[in-house]
Order: C-alpha cells, then sequence, then structure tokens
C-alpha cells in the first residue's frame, strides 16, 4: 500500500499535487481557468442604460419566485445597478397592483 501512494505521489496524483482533486489542484486542475472565459454582460443593459419598467409585467415575473421574492443577480443575469432598478421596479409594480406581494 506505502509503495503505491509513493508511486502516486511521484506521479503527481495525489491529493493536492498537479491535477489532483479537493479543489487544490496545479496546471489543468480544478480552478485552473479561475478569472478567464468569456465576460458576462447584464441582459438589461442597452446603450448604457437599464430598460426594466415597472408595466412590463411579463418581465418582471420572470424575475421573481413563486413566493414574490427577486431572484440572485446571478440567476437574473443583472449587473448590481440593474439588480436595484428591478427592485425599484417590482416595488412599483406591487403598489400598482400590477404584481401580488406574495404568490402567483
Amino acid at each position: 500500500m506505502a509503495e503505491m501512494q509513493s508511486k502516486m505521489q511521484d506521479r503527481g496524483a495525489g491529493p493536492g499535487g498537479p491535477g489532483g482533486g479537493m479543489g487544490m489542484g496545479g496546471p489543468g486542475g480544478p480552478g485552473a481557468d479561475a478569472g478567464k472565459g468569456r465576460r458576462r454582460h447584464c441582459r438589461f443593459l442597452k446603450d448604457g442604460k437599464c430598460n426594466v419598467d415597472y408595466k412590463d409585467i411579463r418581465m418582471l415575473m420572470k424575475l421573481i419566485t413563486p413566493q414574490g421574492k427577486l431572484y440572485s443577480r446571478k440567476r437574473s443575469g443583472a449587473c448590481a445597478y440593474c439588480q436595484r432598478v428591478i427592485k425599484v421596479a417590482v416595488k412599483r409594480a406591487r403598489f400598482m397592483a400590477f404584481l401580488p406581494f406574495v404568490g402567483r
């Protein structure tokens, strides 16, 4: 058993070695492409403005859960600025009775 472990460590196949498991890997291991890849753009920004309207009920319904909570930025695909605009739009739509406060 010890002989096999020493062979694995020589090849760098153990936990924490190059390409190993546990998220600590070296080149080609988990997290090797951290910070790389395509850049995520906000799906609401058009020409530098956040196109969110409290009267657009179809769009706002896609941004709230069945319980009436807002989806996270990661799930909705919004930047921080647009997420705040969405929050205000949902509040206005609820106040004007376009959206329910809870449930669908």
